[in-house]
C-alpha cells in the first residue's frame, strides 16, 4: 500500500515567500513491516551482497553503558512481548508471567563485551529505482547502509557504512552474512524487516536555519494560529507542521530541533555536506500530527510491541534523529553522522 502524506495545513509560501528558493524536495521512505528480499529496497531486509565480498566489521572503540546483548537476545526479547502484548489479558492481569520475567530478566542481563571486531548489520537498501532524487557513483544503482549496533566515540551513534554498488555485478550471493557478536543492551539498533513505499514531498529549513527576523514573524504568525484545532504548537507551528518531515527520509533538510547547526564540512576538500539519510526514532508524535499519512489515520484495533509511528523499532538516543551527510564533491570522501 502506498502512502500519501496530507497537503501542508497552510500554503506557507504565500504568506512567506521568501521561503520559496529554499524549498527541497525529501522522499519519506515510510518503512512499514513486510519482509523484503534482497531484490527489494527496505529497511532491516536482507543486502544483495556477493559471496566473494568479505562482510564489514567494525573495530572502532565503543561506549557500553551497560552490557551488551546478543542479536538473539533481542529477538526473543521482542518476540516474548509482541506475543504478551498481543494476548487478551483479564483487567489488572500482569503483561508477563513470573517464569517470563525471569526469562525477560535473563534475556537483558547483556555479556562481557567481546574483543574481536563487530560484524556490521544491515540497516537500510535502497535502489535508485525506487527513490527518486537518490544518485550514486558512475554504474551504481544501489545504496547499502549498514552499522555496527553499538554507541561509539563522538556522537554516541552506531557507526554507519555506506556501500555503493551495481545490481548486476553481483553475481553469487552471499546467504549467509555474519552477525553481530555485541549489540546496544536495548537493541535499539536493531531495525525490524520493513518495507518502504517511497513518497516525494517539499520541505523548507527548520526554524534554526532561517535568519532570525524571519524566525520572529513566522512564530509570531504561529502564535496567532492557536484558535486553530489542527494548527499545532503555537508559535513553533511552521517548525512542526509546515517545515522539514519527520521520519525516515532520503535529503530534504536536516531536523534540527534540540540542538544549533554547526558548521558541517567535508575534511578532504572543505565542500559543505549535504544530506542524505535521515535516520528517525518515529514517523510522527504529539507534535507533527499532520504529517500523518492518510493511510495510518485510522489506528489499528490493537498494536503489539511496535508502535504504528516506527515500525523499524529503532531509536536514536532520547527519541531524536540520526542524520547521515555525505559530500557533493565524491562519493569516496568520509561521510558524517549526527544526531538531531
Amino acid at each position: 500500500m502506498s502512502r500519501t502524506t496530507p497537503p501542508r495545513p497552510v500554503d506557507i509560501v504565500s504568506l512567506f515567500p521568501e521561503l520559496a528558493p529554499l524549498a527541497r524536495q525529501s522522499v519519506r521512505l515510510h518503512p512499514r513491516a513486510g519482509v523484503p528480499s534482497v531484490h527489494d529496497s527496505s529497511v532491516g531486509g536482507p543486502l544483495l551482497w556477493p559471496s566473494d565480498e568479505e562482510w564489514p566489521t567494525c573495530a572502532q572503540e565503543h561506549h557500553h553503558w551497560e552490557p551488551p546483548v546478543s542479536l538473539d537476545d533481542v529477538r526473543r526479547r521482542r518476540a516474548l512481548l509482541e506475543a504478551a502484548w498481543l494476548r487478551h489479558r483479564e483487567s489488572g492481569e500482569d503483561l508477563l508471567t513470573p517464569d517470563q520475567r525471569a526469562y525477560l530478566d535473563e534475556l537483558q542481563a547483556g555479556h562481557p563485551p567481546h574483543t574481536e571486531p563487530n560484524a556490521l548489520l544491515p540497516v537500510a537498501q535502497l535502489y535508485l529505482r525506487d527513490v527518486p532524487g537518490l544518485t550514486g557513483p558512475a554504474g551504481a544503482d544501489l545504496l547499502q547502509v549498514l552499522w555496527c549496533p553499538l554507541h561509539h566515540d563522538g556522537e554516541a551513534l552506531p557507526a554507519a557504512r555506506l556501500v555503493w554498488r551495481n545490481a548486476a555485478s553481483v553475481g553469487e550471493l552471499l546467504t549467509d552474512p555474519p552477525e553481530p557478536a555485541d549489540v546496544e543492551h536495548y537493541g535499539h539498533y536493531v531495525p525490524e524487516p520493513c518495507v518502504l513505499h517511497p513518497e516525494v514531498v517539499t520541505e523548507f529549513p527548520a526554524p534554526h536555519e532561517l535568519p532570525e527576523e524571519l524566525v520572529n514573524r513566522l512564530y509570531d504568525w504561529g502564535e496567532e494560529q492557536e484558535d486553530d484545532p489542527d494548527a499545532g504548537p503555537g508559535g513553533a507551528y511552521y517548525q512542526y507542521e509546515l517545515s522539514v518531515a519527520p521520519g525516515w527520509k532520503i535529503g530534504g533538510w536536516g531536523p534540527w530541533s534540540f540542538r544549533d547547526p554547526s558548521p558541517m564540512h567535508c575534511p578532504s576538500c572543505e565542500t559543505g555536506y549535504r544530506p542524505l539519510l535521515t535516520v528517525s526514532s518515529g514517523e510522527w508524535d504529539g507534535g507533527s500530527r499532520s504529517w500523518i499519512p492518510l493511510e495510518d489515520r485510522v489506528p489499528p484495533e490493537r498494536t503489539g510491541l511496535r508502535s504504528p509511528s516506527d515500525p523499524p523499532m529503532v531509536e536514536i538516543g532520547r527519541g531524536y534523529n540520526m542524520q547521515i551527510y555525505i559530500c557533493p564533491t565524491s562519493f569516496d570522501h568520509p561521510h558524517l553522522e549526527v544526531m538531531q
